[in-house]
């Protein structure tokens, strides 16, 4: 079932964007929005009539989207979407690694089912380009860093095997048909809007809530965090660049590794506090599904396209901070409780 609102003509270009009600997908429809494109969006369907974190975008970018209530596993929402649009920029995922665990079954159905809906629609409807989300978590534990793309893939959660199958499904149409598609890999993303099933809103939420005893899992890992304007920007210079980008996939991150304890550090020092960790058992990954180690290579992003981060890790979490401390961002968040 497919619910749109209504919309009037534009002489602006038209871009789809599935996951457009998520994190990094509200942004990005901000983003594409302010470059002066109008944006047909992707909100799974609910009897709410909820938009997601569309519900929280500026007015004045709303005016340019067209919310499209439906849902990534049905192939005649994902081609409802799509018609017409000279680019799809495809987010659309289930994420939480430790929900993965779970309901696998649930990751096949969206990560993978879903992307097939997204190639197929674009096969068929000739559609220009399709941007496509990977995710610095096919690679595993790096086994050399940074990590470049020639990196092995490792599947070490059942979300990271159905992201790697995904992406392989889009090289193979790549190559089988000719579709123009691209895919992003981005590492940790991180920012407002985040869900606090990831590690530093996490943090940055038990912190603004009052909180100095931090429960967190294990603080050993390393990773590449990148402020999600920039991950915004890099999805849009994907887009953008040249058909020497298609058939590719291209990392996006800072180049900067840090550990989850050092990121704990740094929180506290940007929002003025002296925090206390103490480890949960339930927060912990089993042991061989645990990414010890990312770091990023984005040489090649930048070569073909000219993008670079712009957000330093310490800026990034002082905005991310400010968010959060707004008392009616923080309201959305259960600051107490474990989230998969």
């Amino acid at each position: 079932m497919n619910q749109s609102t209504t919309h009037t003509p534009s002489s602006r270009p038209l871009v789809a964007v599935t996951g457009a009600d998520g994190f990094i997908g509200s942004h990005l429809t901000e983003e594409l929005v302010r470059a002066g494109y109008r944006v047909r969006a992707m909100a799974i369907y609910n009897s709410q009539g909820s938009y997601g974190w569309l519900d929280t975008v500026p007015a004045e970018v709303m005016e340019h989207v067209e919310v499209q209530l439906g849902d990534i596993r049905d192939a005649g929402s994902v081609r409802a979407l799509m018609r017409d649009a000279q680019t799809v920029y495809h987010l659309a995922a289930l994420i939480a690694i430790p929900y993965s665990y779970v309901a696998p079954r649930s990751y096949v159905d969206t990560n993978v089912t879903g992307t097939l809906n997204v190639l197929e629609a674009a096969r068929d409807l000739g559609t220009g380009r399709v941007v496509h989300t990977s995710t610095s978590e096919v690679y595993g534990t790096a086994r050399t860093a940074p990590i470049h793309e020639s990196h092995p893939l490792q599947g070490q959660s059942p979300y990271s095997a159905t992201k790697i199958g995904a992406d392989k499904l889009a090289e193979s149409y790549h190559l089988s048909f000719e579709l123009p598609v691209v895919t992003l890999r981005p590492f940790n993303t991180y920012g407002p809007r985040q869900s606090a099933r990831a590690v530093i809103p996490t943090i940055i939420g038990q912190v603004a809530a009052g909180r100095r005893e931090i429960r967190l899992g294990d603080l050993r890992p390393t990773r590449d965090f990148n402020y999600v304007a920039d991950t915004a920007r890099a999805f849009r210079a994907l887009g953008e660049a040249g058909t020497d980008v298609l058939g590719r996939t291209l990392n996006a991150g800072s180049g900067r590794e840090i550990t989850i304890g050092d990121t704990v550090k740094l929180i506290g020092q940007v929002m003025g506090a002296e925090l206390d960790v103490q480890q949960e058992e339930q927060r912990l990954r089993p042991e061989g599904s645990e990414v010890m180690r990312l770091l990023a290579d984005h040489t090649e992003m930048t070569r073909l396209t000219g993008w670079t981060p712009q957000v330093p890790l310490e800026e990034g979490l002082r905005r991310t901070a400010e968010w959060f401390t707004d008392p009616a961002n923080l309201a959305r968040y259960r600051v107490d409780q474990y989230n998969v």
